[in-house]
């Protein structure tokens, strides 16, 4: 049972963060010590990508699971109150995801999108990013 007060769910979703969150830092951690050298929530770009790489026509979004609704645990779980607000929101991220998605493909843009749940083994992500942007 969630036992937040209104005031102490504020203050939680305050300190959520938009841009440079963890999982985005440990990504582009790797893809520069790969070598790899990008640019940072390009504006112009639909759902302002969080890594874009210009010359490679490359684009890589760092997705929260529960924010976005991933299919693993974290992504299905969903909180107990103000579920109808809480649903609305999380179904509202994930067309609105889809949608610039389908935007950046047709202006050329190979996307990859990485899971929060999936950074946990590096050796594989490393190997994915890899193949994403020499591919």
């Amino acid at each position: 049972m969630d036992t937040f007060t209104t005031r102490q769910r504020s203050e939680v979703m305050r300190r959520v963060r938009a841009v440079d969150t963890g999982p985005e830092m440990t990504v582009r951690r790797l893809v520069h010590a790969m070598g790899f050298r990008y640019r940072l929530h390009c504006r112009e770009l639909p759902g302002k990508p969080d890594l874009v790489f210009p010359r490679r026509k490359k684009i890589i979004f760092v997705h929260g699971c529960f924010w976005h609704s991933h299919s693993c645990r974290a992504g299905r779980n969903r909180p107990v109150t103000h579920k109808s607000y809480w649903m609305a929101k999380l179904e509202r991220n994930r067309l609105r995801d889809r949608a610039n998605r389908a935007r950046l493909k047709r202006a050329g843009w190979d996307v990859l999108v990485v899971w929060e749940c999936r950074l946990k083994d590096t050796e594989r992500l490393r190997g994915r990013l890899r193949r994403f942007l020499e591919g």
